[in-house]
């Protein structure tokens, strides 16, 4: 970032439009519930909403984690610790997120490849079955 023309603005350009991403995601949600956009015969349009919600956080903690830091290291260490918890297959849930019983290089190449292409890629999937479905159904009105 220091060695890239412009690199600091474009670094603070993705950081401060993704955390605005989360919260206009966090508002959307709040509107459609309250306007019951959920319900009957928008339930599936829901459902992707929530998918792509659950995509947006995963970006989230998949870009946190980049700058490779000592916050970004442990913030890793946390996540891919929580599955632990889960019997018989937290243990290798683990390994799978880590790519090893540690979180190290391997690690950060899988967040930074979720990242940049296996996100994306399913964002757009979900996109493209959203917007048809609220184009069909139109926007839920005030209640």
């Amino acid at each position: 970032m220091t060695e890239a023309n412009f690199g600091w603005l474009i670094r603070s350009v993705h950081r401060w439009s993704a955390s605005m991403m989360v919260l206009m995601m966090i508002l959307h949600v709040f509107r459609v519930y309250l306007t019951g956009g959920f319900k009957k015969p928008r339930e599936l349009t829901w459902v992707t909403g929530v998918v792509l919600g659950v995509l947006t956080a995963s970006f989230g903690v998949t870009g946190y984690s980049l700058p490779w830091d000592q916050i970004g290291y442990w913030a890793v260490k946390i996540v891919t610790g929580v599955p632990e918890a889960i019997p018989v297959i937290g243990s290798p849930l683990v390994e799978l997120l880590r790519g090893s019983a540690s979180v190290g290089q391997s690690t950060l190449t899988r967040f930074y490849s979720l990242h940049t292409f296996v996100l994306p890629l399913l964002t757009a999937v979900f996109m493209l079955m959203h917007f048809p479905m609220i184009r069909k159904q139109g926007i839920s009105g005030p209640l």
